[in-house]
């Protein structure tokens, strides 16, 4: 049965009662795990179906974890019932199975060979057993002609032993080896200073700038990479709550600098929300014909390069 899609707004009270109707009912699982005897595979089946009705009450990541924890302690379970069925592990006997053969075929015991005319009678009467009655029996359940082994399995059994040859040695080229280049704490932190230096100059310039489209201003026309980057830099703004991004009644994204939330805002219900922002090379092109951009409001920054361990990589 499938479940609705994901609600973050679901009533608190609705998700906890779905969270304790789930627990409650691994609770009954887990406590019949050293009961199997007396623990039916219907009740299994209920709980089951328990699961199945409180699954269409599920919206969020946590109960689906808990409905999935269920299912798992409840395959266990049936997996243990099963196994404690013992179902097909009785031996095979080949003298009863004989037994029964004979006497299906109009014997009473055993058969032996008769050496005068080479074919089966019975010990105690001499009289020819009914090949043809479970041959018939046969042919009801299969034209396929059985095997040798068909019964019992191969006459003799060898067991196979694993050759092992000679593999070809790989000789590794000493010449051709190269250390990974080790990443010191010092280059995260030159890379995390640069990150901070840029996100404040963005700061600055978007106080000077006042309420402005996003488009105009983090797009470079003359550098899509730095373009990008803009966008990153800013993100940090916005999760900071420094900046505000809001879409005006013409359909514009305008974004402005704004009072940083405080603790008691979010106690008094502020949430924070995410959103993925799509930006690629044709959405470059298209913002800066539709917005007529031909000059960066950020400055051009130069080509950023990375030192790792030794080197520098641009």
């Amino acid at each position: 049965m499938a479940g609705a899609t994901y609600d973050p707004d679901q009533d608190p009270e609705e998700r906890r009662g779905v969270r304790k109707s789930y627990r409650s009912l691994a609770k009954a699982v887990e406590e019949q795990q050293g009961n199997l005897n007396e623990y039916s595979a219907q009740d299994l089946t209920d709980q089951i179906h328990k699961a199945d009705e409180l699954f269409t009450k599920v919206r969020g990541p946590q109960e689906a974890t808990l409905d999935s924890a269920f299912l798992l302690m409840a395959s266990n379970m049936g997996a243990q019932k099963a196994r404690a069925m013992k179902s097909g592990s009785g031996s095979f006997d080949v003298e009863e199975f004989l037994s029964k053969l004979v006497t299906f075929m109009g014997g009473a015991k055993l058969n032996v060979e008769d050496e005068s005319d080479g074919e089966d009678v019975d010990s105690a009467n001499g009289t020819r057993m009914d090949w043809d009655r479970i041959g018939r029996k046969a042919l009801a359940k299969s034209r396929r002609v059985p095997a040798m082994g068909f019964m019992l399995g191969p006459l003799s059994i060898e067991h196979k032993t694993r050759t092992v040859g000679k593999r070809a040695k790989f000789e590794k080229n000493k010449a051709e080896e190269r250390k990974p280049q080790e990443l010191k704490e010092e280059d995260i932190a030159r890379s995390e200073n640069e990150t901070t230096k840029n996100v404040a100059t963005l700061e600055a310039l978007l106080e000077d700038e006042g309420r402005i489209n996003l488009f105009k201003f983090v797009i470079n026309p003359d550098d899509f990479a730095q373009s990008v980057e803009n966008i990153f830099y800013l993100s940090f703004l916005i999760r900071d709550g420094k900046v505000a991004l809001e879409t005006d009644e013409d359909g514009q994204v305008m974004i402005f600098i704004c009072m940083q939330p405080a603790d008691e805002d979010y106690v008094s219900g502020l949430k924070k929300r995410q959103m993925v922002f799509e930006f690629d090379k044709a959405t470059w092109q298209r913002a800066k014909e539709v917005f007529e951009i031909t000059e960066s409001k950020i400055p051009q920054r130069p080509a950023a390069r990375t030192r790792l361990g030794d080197k520098w990589y641009g």
